[in-house]
């Protein structure tokens, strides 16, 4: 009896961390470039009660098994592109297709994202392209990028690359995103901010040349959260509902226990 009381704990649980997903899922809904979470669920160890036995065609053929519950496993997200968004923001940048911008932090780490919405930093006579938080953009040679006083009508191609007009009104090429790629993005572990850390899962970042781009880059766009609120609203009704289902199972247990202690000789 026992037994079901902690199995029916364990869905509680479980369906709790769910809820927990799902609502930092909807929290996000407007956040640039936040990727969709789902929870994924194992069943625990199984007692066995009484094992096969099966032999020249007589005998018991299965077994007798009770299991302990459930466990989450692991939470992945779905990398999928989400709807981009007209600003007009020259500084604002979306990536459609696979690619990552590279970040530099404050102590020189590395750190990955694919919120564009940059920033102009000044330092001095000096700016540098940022993101919100002041963390440096960096290009494809690994360094910050410097747009100088006297620079002009920034313009960001398809490739990547950012051009300006000089003090004489000419073109003038000052750099190149890096983009970045993973071989398993799954892997990559999130930091808060809209940033990814690299990890053994995700294996290191791979530089996306020019040529290899398998998409493009939009700039005075956004790319917006992927989340699809009706699903994420179905999965909560879900969750709920599992949640009071094991608890009516404790319950009913706790009933039962009741009952056993009732009796009488």
């Amino acid at each position: 009896m026992l037994r079901s009381l902690w199995t029916a704990a364990t869905g509680m649980k479980g369906q709790q961390l769910n809820i927990d997903t799902i609502s930092n899922n909807l929290a996000n809904v407007n956040t640039t470039s936040y990727k969709t979470q789902r929870l994924e669920f194992k069943d625990l160890l199984y007692e066995t009660i009484k094992k096969s036995n099966f032999t020249d065609g007589y005998g018991k053929p299965v077994n007798l098994e009770v299991g302990h519950g459930v466990m989450a496993s692991a939470t992945t997200r779905d990398f999928k592109n989400g709807n981009v968004m007209e600003t007009q923001n020259p500084l604002d940048v979306a990536i459609d297709g696979v690619g990552f911008f590279a970040i530099e932090m404050p102590n020189g780490e590395l750190k990955y994202t694919r919120d564009g919405s940059f920033k102009l930093s000044v330092d001095d006579d000096e700016r540098t392209i940022t993101t919100a938080n002041g963390y440096f953009v960096t290009d494809e040679d690994g360094n910050r990028i410097v747009i100088e006083e006297e620079m002009t009508d920034l313009t960001i191609d398809e490739m990547g690359n950012i051009t300006v007009k000089d003090e004489d009104h000419e073109i003038v090429e000052v750099g190149r995103l890096r983009i970045v790629r993973f071989l398993n993005p799954e892997g990559l572990l999130s930091d808060g901010r809209n940033l990814y850390n690299v990890t053994d899962a995700s294996g290191e970042a791979i530089d996306i040349d020019s040529d290899e781009m398998e998409g493009r880059i939009l700039q005075r766009y956004l790319e917006m959260s992927n989340v699809q609120i009706v699903e994420e609203m179905i999965k909560l009704i879900t969750a709920q509902r599992a949640y009071e289902t094991n608890s009516k199972t404790i319950q009913a247990s706790d009933e039962m226990l009741q009952q056993t202690n009732n009796l009488r000789r």
